[in-house]
């Protein structure tokens, strides 16, 4: 990998995860491209037998609802994301908002209960 790419990727794990949502769309409009994964379709024909589905072994915890306890749903996000206030806010004021990605099966159940707890509404993807 090239030193120029190098330099953008270190920078690009200082932004936030709103810093980053808004750099994605920049990305998007300035080239016409979009970030969204590409769906393949897959007919009867897809090859030899596949073998087995692999289990799921990372998963995601998605903000859906914020509830009625708004402010205790900002505490639960800054408390699991390290995120400041502010950032925290804006990330509960735009719903659904991926709070957290690549965790272990108990890990994101350990953080939905604490969502849960406070009246918001989360996934585990």
């Amino acid at each position: 990998m090239s030193e120029k790419i190098t330099k953008f990727i270190e920078e690009i794990k200082t932004l936030t995860i709103l810093e980053l949502r808004d750099l994605v769309k920049a990305i998007e409009e300035e080239f016409g491209v979009s970030a969204a994964p590409v769906a393949v379709a897959a007919g009867p024909a897809a090859g030899p037998a596949a073998g087995p589905a692999e289990e799921q072994t990372e998963f995601s915890v998605i903000l859906k609802e914020t509830g009625s306890e708004k402010i205790k749903v900002i505490k639960v996000v800054r408390e699991i994301t390290s995120l400041g206030l502010k950032e925290a806010k804006e990330v509960t004021e735009n719903v659904p908002n991926t709070i957290k990605e690549g965790l272990s099966k108990e890990e994101a159940t350990a953080i939905a209960d604490k969502f849960k707890e406070v009246g918001a509404v989360v996934e585990i993807k």
